[in-house]
């Protein structure tokens, strides 16, 4: 068989985990070993900026129009992806999770569970933009499961709640997970015994992740009050920027149990590139999100080598195992339960520290590329024999 190409539809990854991913991908990719030697990326300059430009079978191809607002990104992939992905390619991924059909077999990913968690989605009102916007999202990326010649999901989780919520069952599926960079991956550090913990030198706690309303900063922040007011030193750096409601109810919890500003120190948007020291600086690590796919923020702790208090829901009882202490992110008394049996217990924070950094040793970008590309080819075989037998 002649080597094979891939195209791929950037076009509406603008940052966040979408471009990570792809990032990441690229430059861990071997596409040689599954029989690829081209593979086209169409996308925004900026996006593009961000891929490796030294790999020979890498083609970068953007338009002005994807420069531009959503609207004429759309208009643009309409008119004229169809026609370029068939003229250079063999397969079409679209790791975006939007798919038309079209000539050639089409990929895709189920990136984002609060579009498929309608009890999330009602934290946002119907007056909402955002709200209408998940709505529609879900419809259109539900189509394009369906259509898709095959889906990739992160992990058994999203496969088993979003599954039953299509109209019928993809075609083919895969998981596979995302990586975790090197840069994050560190030793699990001995933890400061409770007596070296002092108000002077409170125990470092790190939340790192967007502000928004499925995320529960501010129940964190009630939580580690709690702490306060049994004698515990505790001190808590909130990074990730925020959304304007879920900003007020942060601002809110501060002003009420922090008016110091002693406990809390909310940093905003850091750097990505800046993150990893962040967590170095770190002694027990927080996520309280209830809805979430696969949060490569918690494979970053994992990685990190940080003791974590995790919230119960979605999939991070199945990424975490016996390393997690959990909670129920709407309560912030079991907040506080969970990281107080961290605070008081160094010998805990060492022993699930060691057992997530283990389990992170899992998720590299290694493997992901390999199963990514391994999958793309099975898809396409598949599609081949299967058009071939029905003519």
């Amino acid at each position: 068989m002649r080597p094979l190409r891939i195209g791929v539809d950037a076009v509406n990854l603008r940052g966040g985990g979408g471009v990570t991913h792809l990032v990441q991908l690229l430059q861990a990719a071997s596409p040689d070993r599954h029989g690829f030697d081209r593979i086209t990326v169409w996308s925004g300059r900026a996006t593009l900026e961000r891929f490796p430009h030294d790999r020979s079978w890498l083609d970068l191809r953007s338009h002005s129009m994807l420069d531009r607002s959503l609207p004429h990104r759309v208009a643009w992939r309409r008119a004229a992806l169809e026609r370029q992905a068939e003229e250079t390619s063999d397969v079409l991924f679209a790791p975006g999770g939007l798919v038309d059909r079209g000539s050639i077999p089409r990929i895709t990913m189920v990136r984002n569970m609060l579009t498929f968690d309608p009890a999330e989605r009602r934290r946002y009102p119907l007056s909402d933009r955002f709200r209408w916007h998940l709505e529609v999202l879900r419809r259109l990326q539900a189509r394009s499961f369906c259509r898709a010649d095959g889906v990739i999901f992160l992990n058994d989780y999203a496969r088993r709640s979003v599954t039953p919520m299509l109209g019928s069952a993809p075609r083919r599926t895969a998981v596979i997970p995302h990586g975790v960079a090197d840069r994050f991956r560190a030793a699990p550090r001995p933890p400061r015994p409770l007596s070296a913990v002092t108000p002077e030198s409170p125990l470092r706690l790190l939340y790192v992740s967007t502000v928004n309303l499925y995320k529960h900063q501010w129940h964190v922040v009630e939580a580690v009050a709690r702490l306060r007011a049994e004698g515990l030193s505790v001190r808590l750096v909130l990074v990730g920027r925020g959304e304007r409601r879920a900003m007020r109810r942060l601002e809110a919890a501060v002003a009420r149990f922090d008016p110091g500003r002693v406990m809390v120190d909310y940093r905003g948007a850091v750097e990505f590139g800046e993150l990893h020291a962040l967590y170095r600086e770190a002694e027990l690590f927080v996520f309280a999100s209830s809805c979430e796919n696969l949060p490569n923020i918690l494979l970053e702790a994992m990685a990190a080598g940080l003791p974590i208090a995790s919230s119960s829901r979605g999939p991070m009882p199945d990424l975490l195992g016996d390393a997690g202490t959990y909670f129920d992110p709407e309560d912030p008394a079991s907040v506080a339960a969970a990281l107080r049996v961290l605070t008081v217990s160094p010998e805990r924070r060492a022993h699930v520290a060691a057992l997530a950094h283990d389990a992170a040793r899992a998720y590299t970008w290694d493997r992901c590329a390999d199963r990514t590309f391994a999958f793309l080819r099975d898809v396409y075989v598949d599609t081949v024999r299967e058009t071939s037998a029905a003519g």
